[in-house]
């Protein structure tokens, strides 16, 4: 069976939306995804501002409630039925994410098994035949086809078979035969 890797947050989780509110919440601000257009949050915020922007990461809620995007519950408990899926997130990035990502994954997920989650630093390690992700730079190192799901941070990116949403990575792969 084919395999399929999958990055969690801006792909399965809307990462981007709870660091904006807290950003916002703190420094009274009104920044908006629109704003962020080719642009990383961390490319906007001043630069005495940055440590607290890692601070929200570090805190030990902020993987634990993340929104859904649309339609990833749906389209990977489908995908399931005809690849493996394997949740890949560089959760080593963030260590107090690993409690807080596993349990958002059991939340939502509940048909993917803990042990086809992969937390790791450098996605290179992966093996498998697709990877979708949000990160040009996880695409370029990995030996499979990468699908690149669209975020205001990767907009300008070329090069890649581009997912907009989740009924954008369903069809591809309704043409992939498994």
């Amino acid at each position: 069976m084919q395999r399929i890797c999958v990055d969690m947050d801006e792909v399965m989780a809307d990462t981007l939306a709870e660091h904006l509110r807290r950003y916002n919440e703190t420094f009274d601000e009104s920044v908006s995804v629109d704003e962020l257009t080719g642009k990383a949050l961390w490319e906007v915020t001043p630069a005495d501002r940055q440590a607290q922007l890692r601070a929200f990461l570090d805190a030990e809620d902020f993987f634990e409630d993340l929104a859904l995007m649309p339609g990833a519950q749906e389209v990977l408990k489908h995908l399931t039925q005809r690849f493996d899926v394997y949740i890949a997130t560089q959760a080593m990035t963030v260590p107090n994410s690993l409690g807080p990502k596993y349990r958002w994954l059991q939340r939502h997920f509940p048909f993917i098994p803990p042990t086809n989650y992969v937390f790791c630093g450098n996605k290179c390690i992966l093996r498998a035949d697709y990877l979708i992700d949000d990160l040009p730079r996880n695409l370029q190192r990995f030996e499979g086809k990468g699908l690149l799901y669209s975020a205001p941070h990767n907009l300008a990116a070329t090069g890649y078979t581009r997912v907009n949403n989740w009924q954008d990575v369903a069809d591809f792969f309704a043409k992939v035969k498994a």
